[in-house]
């Protein structure tokens, strides 16, 4: 079979651009290459910054209303006929041909698989390959190979020098549907393509899911040092397309924006236009379980050298005399720690009567814990909370031993593990709260970050409960974190999780930072839900009572209501200026003091257009 004229030397265009040996021609696709009954579609690409159209991919279509219509029908049947690479020609001189015909401004991009590419193009300078898309009418510069990869590659420097070919002749890479198990991050590299397309499975339902929006974070890093431009395909629903323009996705393909037609669009579709063009901010997916980190940090290890197990118990005081740092020392056989001997009780044994005289000379091994406490310089947080409330405490007295593959590295000390256990739990706490898992501090201050930059206006509720602390006295922290969870779940039933964003700032305080525009009736139902529902909490004499009776701040005993929540409102009007997050959270919060002040269950605050608060009293301002 010959290669299509494309690629051949000549002035221009054949008549019949479509002619080469395609065997037998009652073979279905064969029989549609030779009538010429292939249509080419064109889908939009548009750049998410101000939703104009970047470009266009071309489609292949085969008759409509038949088994071979659709793309991937197409493939099967070129591999079925054996005319897979004669097929992907053909597609990529219709698409030159319909762009050129249209006499189409803008960019096109063209798919073909690297093994059809090598063919077209190899061994060819930049020059005759610019000179091959010119002859057809199109400016090269206006071209961009999608590379589409049907199997992998396997010939990756060869691909790499027709690229720079393709380069130098003025057109453009595209890489295709990065991250489904075909496209690797070594041909990203190698490649320098100029655009990659994400795989649709981590753009779709990106915004309800977490791990998908931290994946795209991470290979917008990537594409920032590589200099690469990249499409998120797949977008079909309005929240999926806030969540990738707050995100700063430059450009995104998708029904939604546009779908494959027979000519190419002047513009996304209206209802994408109207996301691309309004202020109101995704709220972007947070993690159900509070975040820890994965590894331990090993720049807490403490370097103190080994001994191996014929170590005397001179010896060894004679090192703990001289390194009054030192908490413990590990013996050794070879490099596999065997025991370990802490520092005081070491000291305190030889202090003893005739210790000395007696076992100075012996190894210290009859002596030592031979059982310590071993810790894997990759073990995670997880795993060493483990440890904390392990049957085994040495630890705590004479430290632990710090291991990598079996090896010994150093010693860690109890005070230490558990020090880091701690503030790992807190940082962790300040990104998703442990009771309630709603985004804690952190997040709640880049999304006000982000509704402040995008200039929208919102609305900032800080609600907290009345009565909470006596109800938690009385019954106890378990029927307390019960009160707490019950708001929490209150107000997310009557928040649109769409616009609304709740966060957990610790204790009985809640911050909702609503878009929605009905925001007061969804204050309303959640005062009158969580009332309602908070007196079943109360045991039936309290609930009959109206109340319980337990003591207040100072100690002494009175009759307190069922527990009810408070409300405080701030609407922050778009141009409305904070010095920070913390202010806004700040104004909300005195605002729900004097809800609590007047009896009033929502009190709505009125802002200045420049303010600088001061936090409210006794409330623990955002960090």
């Amino acid at each position: 079979m010959s290669a299509l004229p494309l690629f051949h030397g000549h002035s221009k265009p054949v008549s019949d651009p479509m002619k080469f040996d395609l065997g037998d021609t009652s073979r279905p696709l064969a029989r549609l290459m030779l009538e010429r009954a292939l249509e080419i579609h064109f889908q939009p690409i548009v750049s998410l910054a101000d939703g104009r159209i970047h470009a266009h991919e071309a489609l292949v279509r085969g008759p409509r209303g038949t088994a071979l219509h659709g793309a991937e029908a197409l493939l099967a049947q070129a591999r079925q006929e054996e005319l897979l690479q004669e097929f992907e020609v053909a597609c990529v001189v219709l698409a030159l041909e319909r762009w050129a015909a249209m006499r189409q401004a803008g960019r096109l991009f063209i798919n073909i698989s690297a093994s059809a590419l090598v063919r077209c193009f190899a061994g060819r300078s930049a020059q005759d390959i610019a000179h091959s898309v010119q002859r057809w009418g199109v400016n090269p510069q206006s071209v961009a190979f999608e590379i589409t990869e049907h199997e992998r590659v396997a010939d990756i420097p060869l691909l790499v020098e027709i690229a720079d070919g393709v380069h130098g002749a003025g057109m453009s890479f595209v890489l295709d549907d990065f991250g489904d198990g075909r496209s690797s991050l070594r041909l990203w590299s190698e490649l320098n393509p100029d655009v990659v397309k994400i795989d649709k499975y981590f753009s779709r339902d990106i915004a309800q899911n977490p791990k998908r929006l931290r994946t795209l974070r991470a290979l917008m890093q990537i594409a920032d040092t590589f200099g690469t431009m990249l499409v998120a395909e797949g977008v079909e629903t309005q929240e999926d397309l806030r969540a990738l323009r707050d995100l700063g996705c430059p450009l995104a393909q998708g029904y939604l924006l546009g779908r494959p037609a027979a000519s190419p669009r002047a513009a996304p579709e209206p209802e994408a236009l109207s996301v691309l063009g309004d202020r109101q901010i995704a709220v972007l997916p947070t993690e159900r379980t509070a975040p820890l980190p994965r590894r331990l940090s090993q720049a807490k290890i403490v370097e103190v050298p080994p001994v191996g197990l014929d170590a005397s118990n001179d010896q060894v005081v004679a090192m703990f005399t001289a390194h009054p740092e030192w908490h413990a020392i590990a013996l050794v056989d070879g490099e596999r720690p065997v025991a370990l001997v802490g520092r005081q009780q070491c000291l305190d044994r030889y202090a003893k009567l005739y210790f000395k005289e007696v076992c100075g000379r012996k190894p210290c091994l009859a002596f030592a814990n031979t059982e310590p406490t071993l810790v894997d310089v990759n073990a995670g947080i997880d795993e060493l909370a483990e440890l904390l409330t392990s049957p085994d405490q040495r630890y705590l007295s004479e430290g632990f031993v710090y291991v990598e593959n079996g090896r010994y590295r150093g010693l860690g000390t109890g005070q230490q593990l558990v020090r880091q256990v701690t503030e790992s739990r807190i940082e962790a706490a300040r990104h998703a709260n442990p009771l309630t898992f709603l985004p804690g501090n952190s997040p709640i201050s880049e999304h006000i970050e982000r509704l402040q930059a995008a200039g929208a206006s919102f609305v900032a509720c800080y609600a907290d409960l009345a009565q909470f602390k006596p109800f938690n006295d009385h019954y106890g922290y378990w029927c307390g974190d019960r009160m707490i969870k019950l708001l929490a779940a209150t107000i997310q039933a009557h928040a649109d999780p769409r616009r609304d964003f709740v966060g957990h700032v610790g204790g009985d305080d809640f911050v909702i930072l609503f878009q929605s525009a009905d925001w007061r009736a969804r204050c309303e139902r959640m005062v009158a839900d969580f009332d309602a529902a908070a007196i079943g909490l109360y045991d039936a004499d309290a609930q009959a009572a109206g109340g319980i009776r337990a003591e207040d701040r100072h100690g002494v005993e009175r009759f307190f209501g069922f527990v009810s929540v408070y409300m405080g409102v701030v609407e922050v009007a778009a141009g409305t200026l904070f010095r920070s997050a913390s202010d806004v959270a700040s104004a909300a919060a005195r605002a729900k003091q004097t809800a609590k002040q007047t009896g009033l269950s929502i009190h709505v605050q009125g802002v200045a257009p420049l303010t600088a608060l001061r936090p409210a009293e006794g409330v623990t301002p955002l960090p």
